[in-house]
C-alpha cells in the first residue's frame, strides 16, 4: 500500500512551489507595512501589493482599482451581499439566489432575512442547473441583487453565468457570482458581472487571502473599519506575503487553465469509466450538465455502501460533502436540492482532482473504491 491519494482539491490545494518562492522574501526581507509611505520598506511592500493586484486584474480582464484583497471568499461574499443590500435598500429589499449556493452566501441571505429583507431561493433541476425562466419570473421592481455561483463546490456543475448576468443586469439589477471553484479550471472573466469573489487556497495559493471584484458603479460600506486600507473598504494591515502569493497563483492558474483542464477532464472521465465498468448502478450527480473538468460527485450503488467512505478514507482522501459543511448534521443541501434522497446522500462522495493527480492515482483510487463496494456487498 502506497501513501494516501489526495483527491480533495476542491476543499483545498497545496501551495505551488513557484508561489511559495515569490512569497518567502516578504516574510523576512521585505517585511515593510504597505501603509508606511515614508520609507523604502513600506514602498517595497506597497509595490508588491499593487503588482499582485495587477496580476489578478489582468487575469479577470478588469481594472486593478476594482480589485480588493480579502481574507478569503467568505469575507468577500459577506462584503458584497450585505454591502449591496444595505447600500441600496432604498431601491428595494429583495435578493435572489440559488438553493445550491455555498454556505457563506446562504448564511448572508438568512441574516438579511432576519433584518427584514426578502430572499428568493431558486430551485435547481436534477442536474443542478437553474431554470432561466424561473429566475426571470422571480425578479421584481424590488430586486436589488442576484447571486449565482459560477461552479458548484460539491458537484462541479457550471451555471451559464454570462447569459444569466446579461439578463439580470439588463433589468438594472446587480449581479454577483462566487467564482471560487471556477478560477483556473474554466475561463473566467469579471467583465459580465458586478461583483465576483474567489479564494487563494483553491488555486494553489495560500490560505487566508482572497479577492473581491466590484464594478465601478457598485458602492458598498466597509465591512471592516480601520486605517482606510483597500480604498477604505477593508481596514487593517495588509497580508503582504499572502497577497503576493495570491497574485502569482492567479497568474499561473489562469495561464495554464486550458492545458490543465484538458488533462484533468481526461483523468476524471477515465476514473468514471473504470467505476462504471465494475459497479453497475453507479451514478454521477450533474453528469449531464456542464461540469468542472476535475470534479466527480459519485453515488455508489447498494444500501450497504453508506459505510464506504469511512472504509476507504485511509487510502484515498475524498469528501462526503463540501469541506466547509463537514461535521454539520444532515445531508448536503446541494444534493437535497437536486432530488437526491437521504439514503443516496449517505452513499455519495466528491472526488476532485488537481494538477498533481496522475492516472496511476485515479486508477488506484478507483480500485480501492471498487474493492470496498464489493466487500460491503459480500458482507
Amino acid at each position: 500500500m502506497g501513501p494516501a491519494i489526495y483527491l480533495d482539491y476542491n476543499a483545498t490545494t497545496p501551495v505551488d512551489a513557484r508561489v511559495l518562492e515569490k512569497m518567502l522574501p516578504f516574510f523576512t526581507e521585505h517585511y515593510g507595512n504597505p501603509a508606511s509611505d515614508r520609507h523604502p520598506f513600506g514602498w517595497a511592500a506597497n509595490a508588491a501589493v499593487e503588482a499582485a493586484r495587477l496580476q489578478v486584474a489582468d487575469a479577470l480582464g478588469v481594472k486593478p482599482n476594482n480589485i480588493t484583497f480579502t481574507s478569503g471568499a467568505s469575507e468577500g461574499i459577506n462584503t458584497a451581499i450585505k454591502g449591496i443590500a444595505r447600500a441600496y435598500a432604498g431601491r428595494g429589499r429583495h435578493i435572489v439566489t440559488v438553493q445550491t449556493e455555498h454556505a457563506a452566501t446562504l448564511g448572508c441571505c438568512a441574516t438579511l432575512e432576519r433584518q427584514g429583507y426578502n430572499v428568493t431561493y431558486l430551485p435547481v433541476d436534477q442536474d443542478g442547473l437553474i431554470d432561466r425562466a424561473a429566475l426571470e419570473s422571480s425578479l421584481t421592481d424590488e430586486t436589488i441583487l442576484v447571486s449565482v455561483m459560477w461552479a458548484n463546490n460539491e458537484t462541479g456543475v457550471l451555471q451559464p453565468i454570462a447569459d444569466i448576468a446579461a439578463m439580470v443586469r439588463a433589468r438594472g439589477i446587480f449581479f454577483m457570482t462566487d467564482a471560487t471553484q471556477a478560477i483556473g479550471k474554466v475561463p473566467v472573466t469579471a467583465n459580465d458581472v458586478d461583483a465576483l469573489v474567489c479564494s487563494g487556497h483553491k488555486l494553489y495559493g495560500p490560505k487566508g487571502v482572497g479577492v473581491l471584484y466590484l464594478r465601478e458603479r457598485v458602492r458598498v460600506p466597509a465591512l471592516v473599519d480601520g486605517g482606510g486600507q483597500e480604498r477604505g473598504l477593508r481596514g487593517g494591515t495588509l497580508n503582504v506575503p499572502g497577497i503576493v502569493g495570491m497574485g502569482e497563483a492567479f497568474a499561473l492558474a489562469c495561464s495554464c487553465c486550458a492545458d490543465n483542464a484538458a488533462r484533468m477532464r481526461g483523468l476524471r472521465d477515465t476514473f468514471e469509466s473504470v467505476l462504471c465498468a465494475s459497479l453497475p448502478g453507479i451514478r454521477f450527480n450533474g453528469q449531464r450538465a456542464p461540469r468542472l473538468p476535475n470534479t466527480s460527485n459519485v453515488i455508489f450503488p447498494g444500501e450497504k455502501c453508506e459505510h464506504l467512505l469511512m472504509s476507504s478514507l485511509s487510502e484515498v482522501a475524498i469528501s462526503p460533502a463540501s469541506a466547509c459543511a463537514s461535521g454539520i448534521a444532515g445531508m448536503s443541501h446541494v444534493l437535497h436540492a437536486m432530488g437526491v434522497t437521504a439514503g443516496e446522500a449517505l452513499r455519495t462522495a466528491r472526488i476532485s482532482l488537481g494538477i498533481a493527480t496522475t492516472e496511476e492515482d485515479i486508477r488506484r483510487a478507483a480500485g480501492v473504491m471498487i474493492a470496498a463496494v464489493r466487500q460491503l456487498e459480500a458482507a
